[in-house]
């Protein structure tokens, strides 16, 4: 989603499966709650008067440190609460609060919501809500699970990238998405692929048509979602030129989806390269370039002390 999503949007989304009650501050109702602009502000959270989130969530702990606290000390925290620069405020199993907080907050026309729910189950809910208003797009091709790092496999149609699939999954590996994977940014740098509901566990092959993974290999076979690590680009071998430094580094680059970056490596294929076996070794270097080690620094190095042994001493 594109576009704020203000208190009565999200009332209105929550309200069945939380069972929310309107309790005070109804003029709020336009506040803005979700600014996708806004990736790292914090859209929700437990009660947080340092880095408060646009929805402050008040459980029985939060509660209880209220009523600890002097009357003047509760009384400047409550209207720091209720503030205008606050969302708005849910109080979860504590109707009683719910009902003393509500003068100051149709003072400040601040959104005051009761759910009957703890705070354990609330964050739950909208943890899965916020992940449907989180920017997101559709691409075309395979989005796997391969040695346990999401690899997403794109290229032009007709390369073979539901077979190279179907090869990886018979190899052990785990399907999450075929042919339009949904791709959502989850955290500023974090991009998670899901699958659609109507194709989930199906993946099609030309010439054998729509294959049913999950009752053909398992349901090991299928990865509900994966956060995307790689991508692996397919081009034919005669469509482009590799630059002479590729033979020593590969052809990597970095793709940019939803402002993410992710690591590419473009696969030339050509007649007898076996994909699934170069696509393995490739998430394999991959884990290992996470992990520090680059095959073609370490033979730089082996070369450097090869031709220092070799230089005569003057």
């Amino acid at each position: 989603m594109n576009q704020a999503v203000n208190a009565q949007t999200v009332f209105h989304d929550m309200e069945v499966g939380l069972q929310l009650r309107w309790v005070g501050g109804a003029d709020g109702a336009a506040r803005a709650l979700w600014l996708p602009a806004e990736v790292d502000a914090p859209f929700f959270g437990r009660l947080n008067w340092v880095h408060p989130p646009r929805l402050q969530i008040l459980g029985a702990e939060e509660t209880a440190f209220l009523r600890r606290l002097a009357p003047a000390a509760r009384d400047s925290l409550i209207g720091d609460l209720l503030s205008a620069l606050s969302g708005a405020v849910l109080v979860c199993g504590d109707l009683g609060q719910a009902e003393a907080l509500r003068a100051g907050a149709d003072e400040t026309d601040t959104p005051l919501w009761y759910t009957p729910f703890p705070p354990a189950v609330v964050l739950d809910h909208l943890y899965n809500y916020r992940h449907s208003l989180e920017a997101s797009t559709v691409v075309h091709g395979e989005l796997l699970e391969v040695f346990g790092l999401g690899v997403l496999i794109t290229g032009g149609s007709g390369v073979g990238k539901s077979e190279l699939a179907l090869e990886l999954i018979s190899r052990g590996h785990r399907l999450v998405a075929d042919d339009t994977p949904n791709l959502t940014r989850i955290a500023p740098d974090v991009l998670e692929g899901t699958c659609p509901p109507t194709l989930s566990d199906l993946l099609e092959v030309r010439g054998l048509g729509i294959l049913n993974i999950r009752r053909m290999f398992g349901d090991s076979a299928i990865k509900r979602n994966k956060r995307v690590r790689l991508i692996l680009h397919l081009v034919k071998l005669e469509e482009i030129t590799p630059p002479a430094e590729s033979r020593l580094h590969g052809l990597r680059d970095t793709q940019v989806i939803l402002g993410v970056g992710v690591p590419m490596i473009t696969l030339p294929i050509a007649p007898g390269r076996n994909l699934s076996v170069l696509v393995e070794c490739a998430v394999r270097d991959h884990i290992l370039r996470l992990n520090g080690y680059r095959a073609e620094q370490d033979m730089m190095e082996r070369l450097e002390k090869a031709m220092a042994r070799a230089t005569p001493c003057e």
